[in-house]
């Protein structure tokens, strides 16, 4: 392999409801798991630390932890030992006792960076965490440029966009996608993948929650939106890719010389986009 190919794995696997320390010693015994010693990039799902389907700030609240909290430094330890990346979902604690929904970023140095959700659906937990402060932007993993946003994010092209234009190799995306989602799963990632010339990782969970369902469904992509990996629908699966950054950097992409060139970055026209980041007027009252 050469310095500009990586491997990088994501882990759909079942998260215990409300019970941080089976879930820390479930993602410890994961990466015990020889497929994924030789991954430079782990990603695990969406709340993975804690469980989504809270009722409330106050039922959630015991269940967050600080980023110097045990989670962080388990996984740091680890990440320490075998020289390799971790991205993992969690309640993140702040001393205020404001929650965000957060994904941090934990390399052989220690905590890189967390992002924390920005868009924020009415389901779960997500119903009373603090929305993150952004911005978009990738953050550094060993000569990978790895831009994080958390589910319902990747609703949002803007998201995906953002972290592209920030020059990120691939884009993470852990989730707790439910019944409903299979469209988002199927499509979404390849779509994010092509428009951006980037690798995509959705990392759902599988397993019930308080009557909900995940329905699994993970997925790795190439730069061209192909499927690299897929996890099955609802099983606990690894699944494994490996990516040359150098693809992802090349955004002028040569199909017939002199004849076919798309390049993704100079042929925009962002002066034509103002429509996306005007305040939004809504014309239409739904119903809850």
């Amino acid at each position: 392999m050469t310095n500009s190919k990586k491997i990088v794995s994501g882990v759909q696997t079942h998260v215990t409801f409300a019970d941080t320390a089976a879930n820390l010693d479930r993602m410890l015994q994961w990466l015990e798991n020889p497929e994924l010693l030789k991954s430079d990039l782990i990603v695990f799902p969406e709340c993975m630390l804690s469980g989504y389907c809270f009722s409330s700030l106050e039922e959630a609240l015991p269940h967050s932890q600080f980023l110097d909290g045990p989670a962080v430094t388990a996984i740091s330890d680890w990440c320490k030992s075998n020289n390799a990346f971790v991205a993992f979902g969690m309640l993140e604690r702040t001393p205020e006792d404001r929650i965000y929904n957060s994904c941090p970023l934990v390399g052989p140095d220690g905590l890189v960076d967390v992002y924390r959700k920005i868009h924020l659906p009415y389901l779960g937990i997500d119903r009373f965490v603090t929305q993150g402060p952004g911005p978009f932007r990738a953050f550094e993993a060993n000569g990978m440029r790895v831009g994080v946003h958390i589910c319902y994010d990747g609703g949002f092209p803007e998201s995906s966009r953002c972290l592209a234009l920030d020059d990120s190799d691939i884009l993470i995306l852990p989730t707790n996608w439910p019944p409903g989602a299979e469209t988002f799963a199927k499509y979404v990632p390849n779509a994010r993948a092509l428009e951006n010339n980037v690798y995509f990782m959705s990392v759902n969970r599988v397993g019930t929650e308080r009557g909900f369902r995940f329905i699994g469904n993970s997925r790795i992509c190439d730069t061209n939106g192909n499927p690299m990996a897929d996890a099955p629908h609802e099983q606990e699966a690894i699944l494994t890719a490996e990516i040359d950054v150098a693809l992802a950097r090349n955004k002028r992409l040569v199909r017939v010389p002199k004849e076919h060139i798309i390049d993704r970055w100079a042929d925009r026209r962002p002066e034509s986009y103002n429509a996306i980041t005007a305040p939004h007027q809504r014309i239409r009252n739904v119903q809850d």
